[in-house]
């Protein structure tokens, strides 16, 4: 397959199947780099299975995955976020006894290595960006569910990704959190690409450049948000009211 120099993210034929039961099948996928690009489906669709295979948590059964012109298929994933791609998962996976600050710290050094004032440089404005700046001593346990996930983007953000997906970002958080939520994703791809799984479809017509749309383990359609919003088997299979 010929890579294109805007391409950061693509799969072929990417398929992946449980005890023979096929949760993705064929997927041809393609992310261009500093875009807003959203993945939508209705529950069971396979989006999941499809994000664990892009960020190396499950090996594919069929098919191949490329980052930036690599074929990183069997690479493990702690290599793919030092080679650039970042994630948070739908279930935070924050260091619940830990303090905001070190919560952040420890991804900020794996990118930094020893440099302590890069470090703390970096920590306090991945805090600020998503909104924690006044939380940095808070045990990271004690915050609501919306603030953990706040952290967690700050976590991805600290590894400074070339790539960042998010998976329901937006799941816990108050409307002004959201709305919050929705501006630092315009500030964030004029340097990073983005990946958002997401179920808020109004965050997810406001802020995708292009929409890739799961049913079944399969791709239904692909396109901008006007043209997903009046695709009428996106309608049928997932949109419903929400896309009169």
């Amino acid at each position: 397959m010929k890579h294109e120099t805007d391409v950061i993210l693509s799969t072929e034929g990417l398929g992946k199947s449980f005890d023979g039961l096929r949760a993705n099948h064929d997927i041809d996928f393609t992310l261009r780099k500093t875009q807003v690009h959203a993945l939508i489906g209705p529950n069971g669709a396979g989006k999941t299975t499809f994000v664990s295979m892009l960020i190396g948590r499950l090996e594919p059964t069929d098919g191949a995955i490329w980052f930036d012109g690599r074929n990183v298929t069997q690479m493990p994933a702690h290599k793919r976020v030092a080679a650039g791609m970042g994630y948070t998962f739908q279930i935070t996976s924050v260091f619940a006894r830990l303090s905001c600050h070190e919560n952040v710290a420890l991804a900020a050094r794996r990118k930094q290595g020893g440099d302590a004032a890069k470090v703390e440089q970096v920590v306090a404005d991945a805090l600020s960006r998503v909104g924690l700046a006044d939380r940095t001593a808070d045990v990271a346990g004690d915050l609501s569910y919306g603030h953990q996930r706040l952290l967690e983007i700050a976590m991805g953000l600290a590894s400074a990704p070339r790539l960042l997906i998010l998976d329901e970002p937006t799941q816990g958080l108050a409307e002004s959190e959201i709305t919050a939520f929705k501006a630092l994703i315009r500030e964030l791809s004029a340097e990073t690409t983005i990946l958002l799984i997401e179920h808020n479809m109004s965050v997810v017509m406001e802020l995708a450049d292009e929409i890739t749309v799961l049913n079944f383990g399969e791709v239904l359609a692909r396109g901008t948000a006007a043209e997903i919003h009046a695709n009428p088997a996106v309608q049928a299979a997932y949109l419903g009211t929400e896309a009169s």
